[in-house]
């Protein structure tokens, strides 16, 4: 006779490893994660406007131009983008981003970075910037910090 049920004991250890492995995953998730994609980007642009709301300048640089690269680890590889600020009384007062992706993926979400990243940096204080997320874009974000970084290392007079 073929036995077709399974014993009480294995079913009961395989939903509690089942909620645990839940748990486990909704641990890994930000805030930002659980949002539907319509109030993503207004979440993010709140998220890196709390983190650059103050338009004083705690430090000194010169008014210019100034570009430097970023770099990010995707999955797939590791991206760069190349960032140009143009700074006025310690203000960004203009920004351009431009990729070169190597994977299919990194272009969809670098073009989503470019398309938003005006919206969250200009006008703001250089010693303010770090943005997190924008435009669903996270990954890029971290070469782009990076980049400012080292416009705010050019830029110090």
């Amino acid at each position: 006779m073929i036995r077709t049920s399974v014993p009480t004991s294995v079913r009961t250890g395989a939903a509690l490893a089942g909620v645990a492995g839940m748990i486990v995953l909704a641990g890994c998730s930000g805030a930002a994660d659980a949002q539907s994609p319509a109030s993503d980007t207004s979440s993010s642009s709140s998220s890196s406007s709390s983190s650059s709301s103050s338009s004083s300048s705690s430090g000194s640089y010169k008014d210019g131009t100034y570009t430097a690269d970023g770099s990010y680890q995707t999955p797939e590889t590791v991206e760069s983008i190349s960032v140009t600020l143009t700074i006025a009384d310690g203000v960004v007062k203009d920004v351009e981003v431009t990729g070169d992706p190597q994977a299919r993926e990194t272009e969809e979400y670098q073009a989503k970075f470019i398309g938003g990243i005006s919206d969250q940096v200009v006008g703001k204080s250089l010693d303010d910037l770090n943005v997190s997320r924008v435009a669903g874009s996270s990954l890029t974000s971290g070469g782009f910090n990076e980049a400012v970084t080292s416009i705010k290392e050019q830029a110090a007079s």
